[in-house]
């Protein structure tokens, strides 16, 4: 399954918004430096979806605030 995800990275609060069944908005605390950003929003997407981290992975938008995950569910 793939989805669209919106990062806003370095925000006080973290937040998921779900747009539609494979659209989502995200805010995480973390900085977009050293990969950090990518990892916690891989781990929230986990979380969400019940898989293990492994499970996800981003396809598109390594460096961009809106990526395409995969999820094997």
């Amino acid at each position: 399954m793939y989805i669209r995800v919106r990062v806003k990275t370095e925000m006080k609060k973290e937040s998921m918004r779900k747009r539609s069944d494979t659209h989502f908005e995200l805010s995480v605390k973390e900085k977009p430096l050293q990969n950090l950003a990518n990892k916690r929003v891989i781990e929230r997407i986990a979380a969400h979806f019940g898989v293990p981290i492994g499970k996800v992975r981003i396809v598109s938008g390594h460096h961009s605030p809106s990526k395409i995950l995969s999820v094997e569910l």
